[in-house]
């Protein structure tokens, strides 16, 4: 028998796909003979997600079930599924098949290759508006830049090794960005290529609105780029002064009058957006450190049911 892979499915009103995901995702492994479990995380469903957990348990013992007491979010159910896995090494991927369960198996064998850390990495991103595609481009461009990794195609398909894996958990921040963490940690690694597939049942849970929220949070906890941006604005907002102050005085020595009531008008309501955009990043960065040192736990589990090995 070979060494055990984990593969920790996040799960989120996900009761339409969870008894396929465990049945195709099981077949592929077991059919390559690679010892597993499927950790579900049921991240506070308001559906039967938790009930059809518990159902493919009884079916199946290499499940094992994380139940949280609310919904935390999907990086809380990330770093909970990884720190309840018992594998060898542990793979990430959605409960909507989104992600080719059978990319699992070439994972493992670079694993079993050497490889600490192995990357899926998106050949294609699927159906996606054109707004969406361009706020992804923005967004991974600036996390590429804070991390000094590419990550224009990153996803959260991947496999830690063991080690990678404690080292992860190791980190203490409250918030959590999986999807750059996982590279951050460094180690020995590998990239697969795959193509997101179309959800087969459910609908996405991603808004919009949720999806700005989840880019400026992630953001703000791996970059200081926004702070940054203010400092950016200061320094161009003095240069614009000091040639304004110039003209000014020179018109003032040539005896014109300095007209213009409009234009002060301008700059003030300018200046003040801008003085106000300043103090609202400034803000959030004290509400992240405010949420940091009140350690409160990532997420809190209200029931586990473990696979046969346990």
């Amino acid at each position: 028998m070979g060494k055990k892979l984990s593969v920790v499915l996040p799960s989120y009103n996900e009761e339409q796909m969870i008894e396929k995901t465990a049945k195709v995702v099981g077949d592929i492994l077991s059919r390559e003979q690679i010892p597993y479990e499927l950790v579900f995380v049921n991240d506070g469903s308001k559906d039967h997600t938790w009930d059809k957990i518990l159902k493919i348990k009884e079916e199946d013992s290499c499940i094992k079930g994380i139940c949280f007491s609310r919904n935390f979010g999907k990086e809380s159910a990330v770093f909970a599924g990884i720190e309840q896995a018992d594998g060898d090494c542990i793979a990430v991927m959605d409960c909507d098949l989104q992600h080719p369960p059978e990319v699992l198996v070439k994972m493992y064998r670079l694993w079993e290759d050497g490889f600490q850390v192995i990357e899926g990495v998106k050949a294609s991103r699927g159906k996606e508006s054109f707004i969406h595609k361009m706020f992804a481009k923005t967004f991974y461009k600036i996390i590429s830049d804070a991390t000094g990794i590419d990550m224009s195609r990153a996803s959260d398909f991947k496999l830690l090794d063991r080690q990678a894996a404690d080292e992860f958990l190791k980190l203490p921040e409250r918030n959590v960005f999986f999807r750059a963490l996982s590279s951050w940690v460094g180690f020995k690694t590998a990239y697969v290529e795959f193509d997101v597939r179309e959800r087969e049942a459910g609908a996405s849970k991603w808004s919009f609105k949720s999806l700005v929220k989840y880019a400026v949070n992630n953001i703000t906890s791996f970059s200081a780029a926004p702070m940054q941006i203010v400092t950016f604005c200061g320094i161009v907002f003095f240069v614009f002064a000091v040639i304004l102050g110039i003209q000014s005085l020179y018109m003032y020595f040539a005896g014109y009058a300095v007209a213009g009531f409009t234009t002060v008008i301008l700059l003030l309501l300018l200046v003040g957006s801008i003085l106000m955009f300043s103090l609202g990043v400034i803000g959030y960065y004290i509400a992240k450190i405010y949420d940091e040192v009140k350690m409160r736990p990532r997420y809190i589990i209200s029931e586990v049911v473990k696979s046969k090995d346990e």
